[in-house]
């Protein structure tokens, strides 16, 4: 699998199956791809309403005729909008051609912005990923919480947290996530887009050093891709 990280919490997948994305906010003042970029997309992934991660939604789904992934109050807004949805809940687990998708809690808002009101836009979730034998979670935007325990079975190769502060976990509650989930590898997301949420992933990655766990800390620059 080729994870390619495009700033603030939107990724880009590319399994031996199928390519998705999540949360895919390509205008965040960090990535330099468009939507002409991301045109093999076949999944878009969403955690939650709010627009930093919604993002470009729309336009990648009209130019590819991607399936949006999300809460049934967000899948319903898109599915009116007469977009191909896949819709699911907290705890659901869905099979697509590429593998299972599990939908995991999330601590957080996800309200969805329509013509300058919100709207209801359900429960905020985070995804567990498992494709080409990979187990690959993404929080969603997050504070820590004790359902992450339940992870720690998963035994999960790649975990991506927020660290930002403010809105999501910080340094030292994604060090504690860490501590409780205890992935192979774990990659900070959700800083630095914002003021509010400065943050410093050399000190995250110090921090998860200290508990002496066997978690490697893999550091993505913006529009920088890994193979797993």
């Amino acid at each position: 699998m080729k994870i390619t990280y495009f700033g603030h919490a939107a990724f880009k997948f590319v399994t031996n199956q199928a390519t998705l994305i999540i949360d895919p906010f390509l205008n965040n003042g960090l990535t330099g791809k468009k939507v002409e970029d991301l045109l093999d997309t076949e999944y878009i992934l969403l955690t939650h309403g709010h627009a930093d991660h919604i993002g470009s939604t729309p336009e990648i789904a009209d130019k590819t005729g991607a399936t949006i992934v999300a809460n049934a109050e967000i899948a319903t807004y898109f599915s009116g909008m007469g977009y191909k949805t896949h819709s699911m809940h907290i705890g659901g687990k869905a099979h697509f051609k590429f593998g299972n998708v599990k939908m995991t809690p999330a601590l957080h808002g996800s309200s969805i912005l329509i013509d300058g009101k919100l709207a209801e836009g359900g429960n905020p979730c985070g995804f567990l990923v498992m494709a080409d034998g990979l187990k690959i979670y993404h929080a969603g935007d997050t504070g820590l919480s004790m359902e992450m325990h339940l992870l720690e079975e998963y035994e999960i190769d790649l975990a991506i947290l927020p660290i930002g502060g403010n809105f999501t976990m910080d340094i030292e509650d994604a060090v504690k996530a860490v501590k409780i989930i205890k992935p192979k590898r774990v990659m900070p997301m959700h800083y630095d887009t914002f003021p509010v949420i400065q943050a410093n992933p050399e000190y995250f990655k110090k921090q998860v050093e200290l508990l002496g766990l066997d978690v490697e800390v893999v550091l993505l620059s913006t529009d920088q891709s890994m193979e797993l």
